[in-house]
């Protein structure tokens, strides 16, 4: 199969490159960039006034496969990842059962073959994520999972991260960390703020991240080892990653695109797809975040994917915790960062970045690697409707927002995956 894309605005923050041109996809991989080409192909696209960029690679995705596959499953969070632009994603360990067998990472790496992204696995670091015994690390390894992590909470037992981070150094694996005080954030539903004492809620302090995330980095500091902090929100944390990276830590650090452009406020009519962990904050901690993006403290932006059913989000109080995002994380960040980090450097952010860290193909549209394409058209309006996503749940906080930007065709290994509908 041969695609010709032509015109497009190529970003490709990978070869520093920004230009229109041609893009000519041959056997699922991009055989040849340049202007002008004429060359015959099966499918020619015109593609002027769109950007093409790398797919983006999302480091943070709940799949609910298995155990929880009435929320979502490999298959619809990867058609929803195709209308987003993503092709590929790294899927958190929470599942039910959680994925701290080889068997069990095995399963679903065989199940997501046929999905239209491509579906990376973190392990559990300990066993049944209980926080204190390790998993066989080796043999998770060796079935295919890149990534070790106990996301949904922290590893209860300092002496268990520590012996995960230095295995994980010794088998080229990721650690992904979730930064939390359990202590302090416990029976909190939002951040602690004006917001939560007017609505009579208990509330989680920004402390309870930033005692999460001082931990982490001292334990990677200790040992000389690399860790990665997931799903940052506060200033406090923004400022500890900073001087980490100042003092030489191999740390690096991601965020979503929920907590770039909500705060807390949004949770003053009490509904619970607003709802996450960590919760929304405050407008300062955007705009810390935004620095951090911007001087590179924070290196990625992934979504934290977190489909619920709408029965489970119904009850403010009782509702779990998470939205999902993958379908509009392009149009959310870029309505957000608009003027404050240029398309290269967002695309940076969600695609190149995320696939260095993870040490996957992906990220850059480099001649003879796999054609994975988005198609952005950056000034396209669209009003977010939870009923018209691809996923199985609805619990978006952008719902009935106006961002800017759309994606209108995702091509994965060279297939075409989704196409936006008019």
């Amino acid at each position: 199969m041969t695609t010709l894309l032509k015109n497009p605005r190529v970003i490709d923050p990978s070869q520093g490159l920004d230009r229109v041109c041609d893009i000519l996809i041959v056997d699922g991989k991009i055989a040849q960039l340049g202007e002008g080409l004429n060359v015959p192909a099966d499918e020619t696209v015109d593609c002027a006034g769109l950007i093409a960029a790398p797919g983006l690679v999302d480091m943070h995705v709940h799949l609910r496969d298995p155990g929880q596959t009435y929320k979502e499953d490999v298959f619809s969070a990867c058609r929803a990842a195709a209308a987003g632009g993503v092709t590929s994603l790294l899927a958190m360990p929470n599942t039910v059962p959680p994925m701290d067998s080889p068997e069990a990472v095995q399963k679903l790496l065989e199940k997501s073959r046929s999905a239209d992204a491509a579906v990376y696995t973190a392990a559990c670091i300990t066993k049944v994520l209980k926080g204190q015994e390790l998993t066989d690390l080796p043999a998770l390894r060796a079935a295919g999972a890149i990534a070790l992590s106990d996301d949904g909470k922290p590893v209860g037992n300092t002496a268990c991260l520590l012996a995960a981070l230095k295995a994980a150094r010794q088998l080229g694996m990721v650690v992904t960390a979730h930064c939390e005080d359990l202590d302090l954030a416990a029976g909190g539903l939002m951040n602690e703020g004006e917001t939560a004492r007017r609505l009579g809620v208990q509330g989680i302090p920004n402390a309870a991240e930033d005692c999460g995330t001082a931990r982490e980095i001292a334990a990677a500091a200790s040992i000389g080892a690399p860790i990665h902090i997931c799903h940052v929100s506060t200033r406090g944390s923004v400022a500890l990653i900073r001087d980490a990276k100042r003092r030489g830590v191999p740390v690096t650090a991601e965020t979503c695109p929920h907590y770039l452009l909500l705060t807390d406020e949004a949770l003053s009519a009490r509904d619970a797809d607003y709802r996450m962990n960590p919760p929304l904050r405050t407008r300062a901690d955007v705009e810390a975040l935004k620095e951090g993006l911007l001087d590179g403290t924070i290196d990625a932006i992934s979504t934290d994917h977190a489909p619920h059913a709408p029965e489970e989000k119904a009850d403010f109080e009782k509702a779990p915790n998470g939205s999902i995002g993958m379908e509009t994380s392009l149009a959310a960040v870029h309505t957000a960062l608009a003027g404050t980090l240029s398309l290269s450097q967002i695309i940076e952010k969600m695609s190149t970045a995320p696939a260095k860290i993870l040490g996957i193909p992906g990220g850059t549209l480099r001649e003879g690697a796999w054609a994975d394409v988005g198609l952005f058209d950056p000034a396209r309006r669209w009003k977010v409707d939870p009923d018209r996503l691809h996923g199985k749940s609805r619990n978006t906080p952008f719902k009935g927002m106006t961002l800017t930007g759309r994606v209108t065709a995702t091509y994965f290994r060279g297939r075409k995956v989704y196409g936006l509908a008019e």
